[in-house]
């Protein structure tokens, strides 16, 4: 089993910055990423990177977010830049486990945007 332990969430003006952390309790070697859900929506990916360091991300954050990796620390961070209030929700880390396999989630943290 591994834990995921998120941090960084809370509330910022439009146009600021939060740093989300997310560290696993043991090594990944799957995809880890951010996903987010805001209120009566459905949970959507925000961003992704795999242990070799490629990215993906949703167009909605696309030039605004950047997610990076910490493989020795076996933690994710997103960088959240130019917040708008459409970026407003629980934000939750994945992991991916390869060997055994297992998709795991953190617990969430909220991050909100005032206009």
């Amino acid at each position: 089993q591994v834990q995921l332990v998120e941090s960084g969430g809370g509330l910022v003006q439009a146009g600021g910055t939060l740093r989300l952390s997310c560290a696993a309790s043991r090594k990944i070697f799957g995809v880890m990423g951010w996903y987010r859900q805001a209120p009566g929506k459905q949970r959507e990916l925000v961003a992704a990177i795999t242990r070799g360091r490629v990215t993906n991300y949703a167009d909605s954050v696309m030039g605004r977010f950047t997610i990076t990796r910490d493989n020795a620390k076996n933690t994710v961070y997103l960088e959240m830049n130019s917040l708008k209030p459409e970026d407003i929700g629980v934000y939750y880390c994945n992991a991916k486990g390869i060997v055994p396999p297992g998709d795991y989630w953190g617990q969430g943290t909220q991050v909100t945007v005032s206009s």
